[in-house]
């Protein structure tokens, strides 16, 4: 008999962001951040549980406004400035599980700040790991070609081997930047480890430069409205959320 797994998606959305006042509540194409993660985790058809982990009763209102669950209010020593993601995640869930009074075996992530995703990944991701037992975490990532330096004990360096030539970007090796904010889904023993992903992984890779928009500060936002308005008007938003 096949194993019905139980799936939860937490969308954190803390209230005191700096860069942007209640920046999960600016608006992209006149919809705040919080609508789009949302809508997509309820458009997947993929998630038992779509929770929002905020310390803000106005967010949390907005939240359950577009169909999300907010059971409890984060507390606020688990939403300070330095509070890693990670932690988040952990906490939330454990919350979340105490109240349904359930277990969950699977865990979405999904960020306000990165909105241009695919329903389509979130649906991969998690039925990746229902039909693959051995693997830990599937997530989106971006396939890019850059050479990158870092400084290593006070001296510059490229972080690859094959850094250290150039060639032409067709046939060079290829990096993938990860953005498990666009999709990630991973067993839910690893968050309650305290960790976002595990070692035997799945990558879902896009193409397209948009996804590397990350909605921090007010050129961002401006960005993101601009890029969002651009895939609308050449109807380029299919299997998206607009």
């Amino acid at each position: 008999m096949k194993k019905k797994y139980k799936v939860i998606c937490i969308i954190p959305a803390r209230g005191g962001s700096k860069g942007i006042k209640l920046k999960n509540l600016q608006k992209v194409n006149k919809k705040p951040l919080i609508y789009y993660p949302i809508k997509a985790a309820l458009k997947s058809g993929v998630c038992d549980k779509v929770c929002v982990s905020t310390d803000s009763e106005l967010i949390a209102k907005v939240s359950k406004y577009y169909g999300a669950e907010v059971p409890l209010l984060r507390e606020k020593k688990h939403a300070k400035d330095y509070t890693t993601t990670e932690e988040t995640l952990k906490n939330s869930l454990q919350q979340f599980e105490n109240y349904y009074k359930m277990k969950f075996d699977i865990c979405v992530f999904l960020t306000c700040t990165n909105i241009f995703r695919k329903v389509s990944w979130i649906k991969t991701c998690v039925n990746f790991l229902k039909n693959n037992k051995k693997y830990e975490s599937a997530f989106s990532v971006h396939k890019i070609y850059k050479h990158f330096w870092q400084i290593d004990k006070g001296k510059m360096s490229k972080v690859s081997k094959w850094m250290e030539n150039y060639t032409s970007r067709q046939i060079a090796p290829k990096l993938y930047r990860e953005d498990t904010g666009l999709a990630c889904a991973s067993r839910a023993f690893l968050w309650r480890k305290g960790k976002r992903i595990g070692k035997k992984v799945k990558i879902i890779v896009n193409e397209d430069s948009f996804t590397g928009i990350d909605i921090h500060d007010h050129k961002d936002l401006y960005l993101a409205d601009a890029a969002m308005k651009y895939l609308i008007k050449n109807k380029k938003i299919k299997d998206m959320i607009s």
